[in-house]
């Protein structure tokens, strides 16, 4: 398995930068783009084009391996692994000129994360988590810095395309909001996932949002230091269809789960 897990390391690391330069070059000199769904979302050819260069780089080297991607869907046979693979994490943003958006590659072994790889395109940043094995950012050991005690917390949410204006998840997002300093919604998940792991933010919650671009961000805040909870406070663990989620430095944790509780009884829906 170590020897699978360092070859990924490098496959998947040399996947992501040439997917981000692939969406680099097409995010300043012009790309095409449509409508994916009717809910609005966006396809680019800069998605297709950073996509075919990390599928031919997996397929190539592990032939035998399942994998997930954002725009292909499912392939390959099914077995004790699967690459879990978003081209381009931030399509929105990057169709509206908006340079927030990045590459998410996952290696899952038997359900679980055991490989993360997040490139941060515009700001050539590499983030890349083992699991049980750290988190590094350029090749630097990457550790979630405490930080000072704050009156309010600066916080990111996420939550899925199929979400929308659920109610529930609606007067929780406004609690939250209401209560914190600030409150980010990048519609690019790994770029927050990347702030968390760094000490950027006091903690993420995430509300229903299972995709392709989820365990990357969770494995590098593990690594890193973080907790990576369910709403009711147990561990995450695995993999979830429906995940609620609370991640956060470890000092952080009693608050952060305060403050979901009071949001989650406000919109009158039971811990998940």
């Amino acid at each position: 398995m170590m020897e699978t897990l360092e070859m990924a390391e490098k496959i998947a690391v040399d996947a992501a930068r040439a997917a981000g330069d692939a969406a680099r070059k097409l995010f300043r000199h012009g790309f095409a783009v449509q409508e994916k769904d009717a809910s609005g979302d966006l396809l680019t050819e800069a998605d297709l084009a950073a996509e075919e260069a990390i599928l031919s780089r997996i397929r190539s080297t592990f032939p035998d391996h399942q994998i997930r991607s954002e725009e292909s869907g499912w392939s390959g046979v099914e077995g004790d692994w699967l690459w879990l693979v978003d081209p381009l994490d931030g399509t929105n943003n990057f169709a509206i000129g908006l340079p927030v958006f990045g590459v998410s590659i996952t290696l899952i072994y038997r359900q679980e994360p055991v490989l993360g790889v997040i490139y941060d395109t515009i700001q050539d940043d590499m983030y890349v988590a083992r699991k049980g094995g750290g988190a590094t950012c350029n090749g630097e050991p990457l550790h979630m810095r405490p930080k000072p005690a704050s009156s309010k917390l600066t916080l990111g949410w996420i939550q899925g395309h199929q979400v929308q204006n659920d109610p529930p998840a609606v007067r929780l997002r406004r609690h939250i909001e209401a209560a914190s300093k600030r409150m980010l919604r990048l519609w690019a998940p790994t770029m927050q996932w990347a702030l968390l792991a760094r000490g950027n933010l006091d903690g993420i919650v995430l509300y229903n949002s299972e995709g392709d671009d989820l365990y990357s961000g969770l494995l590098l805040v593990q690594e890193a230091g973080g907790l990576v909870l369910q709403f009711d406070g147990t561990p995450f663990t695995g993999m979830h269809s429906e995940p609620y989620i609370i991640a956060c430095p470890p000092d952080r944790k009693e608050r952060l789960m305060c403050l979901v509780n009071e949001g989650l009884e406000s919109s009158g829906k039971e811990q998940v």
